[in-house]
């Protein structure tokens, strides 16, 4: 039996949800002019407050690199949001499509752009602001309203959000939750119009399992092993200098960044020289403030874990940075793991980190083996 308070969580959240929902109904379809207005406030809110939300994001990783969050996080999603004001009235005209059939002679058909009403929106931790407003910026450019959890790993974005969003925008168009707790899976069980999520698959699992009750559409975007492949024939400082980067970037919590690597066998010294170079160059020091910070402690433990799983088991490690991680900081250093084996755990779970797991090859055919054989990953290099 749920207690008090949990019932009234639940209840506080579905009354938000109608109250939109009525908002809606009330206000008809809004107008292109209408649409535009809503995303200017978007882009507002994020540069009238942008350091104050850099700070945030800063103060819940730890340490988080100035120039990845505006780079990734500020840069992408005003140009995200220009982009919808941009391509607003194109989206919005009615479209024609052709009758074929000859049970329907003479007919016309035509799609007609029409919001749905309340979407939800559920934000992870890695890039709040560049996930939270690309899609907003795509529920407001379709005249919907929204309603967004954020992470229980955003706790100091999430307040400032939730201050400085009714500035902006009523709360019957969108309003900013908090996770305090079990907030989640009552989100996903409001009847939704549509609901996005972005995170893990285990957590993608609950999500549509808790939606599928109320059958609420779901788009989902999921992480995974996502494997790049070198060609014997292809530069390899140029390989590294790209690899190394995006594997350094936001201290490799991206989804999809390169989880695995293949290499041709007769290029693995090579490869390991270059990169030992190329972080001695660039990222020499992990304690710098321009590197970041594992998010949280389960994260910087399952990393630790994961590397001292893959020894036990016969793996080779190569630290590149020559530092030791860091459980005070968090600060993880750029990490090669060769001579893996499905019995590791590296082999088996998305690494999420700045741990690069290389593979080698002598015929092609033993990449495409091995990649279709497994679960399909969210990108391919």
């Amino acid at each position: 039996m749920q207690n008090h308070t949990t019932d009234l969580l639940k209840e506080d959240l579905y009354n938000q949800f109608i109250l939109q929902k009525n908002y809606f109904k009330k206000e008809g379809i809004e107008t292109i002019e209408e649409r535009k207005l809503n995303l200017f406030k978007l882009k507002e809110l994020i540069n009238e407050n942008l350091e104050e939300i850099i700070d945030a994001i800063n103060a819940d990783y730890g340490t988080r690199s100035r120039h990845e969050t505006i780079l990734a996080e500020i840069v992408t999603a005003n140009d995200d949001i220009k982009n919808s004001i941009k391509k607003l009235k194109k989206w919005t005209k009615v479209q024609k499509r052709h009758v074929d059939h000859l049970l329907y002679l003479g007919a016309k058909n035509y799609v007609i752009p029409q919001p749905l009403g309340v979407i939800g929106i559920i934000v992870p931790w890695n890039f709040p602001i560049n996930l939270m407003f690309s899609q907003l910026s795509a529920v407001f450019a379709a005249g919907n309203m929204a309603m967004v959890k954020m992470s229980e790993n955003s706790r100091n974005l999430a307040k400032l959000l939730i201050k400085l969003v009714p500035n902006y925008f009523k709360q019957e168009k969108l309003i900013i939750l908090d996770e305090t707790g079990n907030i989640g899976i009552y989100f996903s069980q409001i009847p939704f119009d549509h609901l996005i999520f972005t995170g893990s698959s285990a957590t993608g699992r609950k999500v549509m399992t808790a939606a599928a009750q109320n059958l609420t559409p779901v788009t989902l975007e999921l992480g995974g092993k996502s494997p790049a492949v070198i060609d014997p024939e292809y530069p390899i400082q140029k390989a590294v200098e790209r690899i190394m980067f995006v594997k350094q970037l936001n201290a490799g919590q991206i989804c999809t960044n390169v989880d695995y690597l293949f290499l041709h066998e007769s290029k693995v010294t090579q490869f390991i020289d270059h990169s030992l170079t190329w972080v001695q160059e660039h990222v020499p020091n992990i304690h710098s403030e321009s590197y970041t910070s594992i998010i949280d402690d389960k994260s910087f433990k399952r990393l630790v874990d994961c590397l001292e799983d893959a020894k036990d088991k016969g793996a080779q490690i190569i630290t590149l940075n020559q530092q030791e991680p860091d459980p005070i900081s968090r600060k993880f250093p750029l990490t090669l793991v060769l001579k893996s084996n499905d019995t590791m755990d590296i082999d088996t779970r998305e690494t999420f980190g700045p741990i690069l797991m290389i593979k080698t090859y002598q015929n092609p055919n033993e990449v495409v083996d091995y990649i279709v054989n497994r679960d399909r990953p969210l990108a391919f290099r």
